[in-house]
């Protein structure tokens, strides 16, 4: 079995047939064509396809430049961003409310709306945005008069104010190397030897992709998922020990 593949689900499947149709339309009929919202894994996918396709006039774009679920855009010419097809919602309540991205997932998912077609969602004290598709901005404005008990009022956002905040753990620790198992080891706090177990015998993501070698070598940046375990960062490599072995950091996804 290879260290590093890509495992392709029926989605990722039926996402790769369907760029497609969008190439065809884009090239022949001079029109622009947009995925739904896609994750940072079939953002990959997708570029890696187009690229071996040839097709080049192609933008992601998730509503602001902080988002991480993206539209993609295919289009006959030049991409711009202000063609996509997505509405920022502005949400306002009151400070003292405290309400979650879950809470408002939830509220836009009880309707009946597919996650597809919401972006990033961003929290601040007393107010949120929500990017969605327009074809469910106006269900979603219409519907919601409350986030779960607290009551909100909404509108399209002019201009984007919020910032997202991402809340992260930081492991500090000491490894005898890269590898795999030793990364993962840290993360989880298994036993080298069980993480190395765990690679071989479940896999973990590195960067979007499946490795089931515990001797893959990591890199500074690297984002990687371990099932059960969460989402992790390896953010930053240091200095060597007396006994040469490394200092470094993880942040966990939480």
């Amino acid at each position: 079995m290879p260290d590093l593949q890509f495992i392709l689900s029926d989605e990722d499947k039926h996402l790769i047939s369907r760029l497609d149709d969008f190439i065809y339309v884009a090239e022949n009929k001079y029109t622009p064509k947009f995925t739904p919202f896609l994750d940072e894994r079939q953002q990959m996918i997708a570029e890696k396809t187009l690229s071996e396709k040839g097709f080049h006039n192609f933008l992601f774009f998730g509503g602001d430049d902080l988002c991480k679920r993206k539209v993609l855009g295919l289009f006959p010419d030049t991409p711009s961003s202000d063609a996509f097809p997505i509405v920022p919602l502005m949400f306002t309540y009151r400070k003292a409310d405290k309400l979650t991205h879950r809470d408002f997932l939830g509220s836009v998912m009880s309707l009946g709306i597919k996650r597809e077609m919401i972006g990033d969602i961003f929290v601040e004290e007393g107010k949120a945005i929500i990017f969605s598709y327009d074809t469910v901005s106006e269900n979603i404005i219409s519907q919601i008069s409350k986030v779960g008990s607290v009551g909100v009022k909404i509108s399209v956002c002019d201009e984007v104010s919020i910032t997202p905040n991402e809340n992260f753990k930081e492991i500090d620790g000491i490894v005898a190397s890269l590898r795999a198992d030793c990364i993962v080891s840290l993360a989880t706090g298994l036993s080298r030897a069980k993480s190395a177990d765990f690679i071989k015998s479940n896999g973990i993501d590195v960067n979007y992709m499946k490795i089931f070698s515990s001797s893959y070598t990591f890199s500074e940046g690297d984002i990687f998922s371990v099932k059960g375990f969460g989402k992790f960062i390896l953010s930053e490599i240091g200095g060597l020990t007396r006994k040469e072995k490394l200092h470094i950091k993880l942040k966990k996804y939480t």
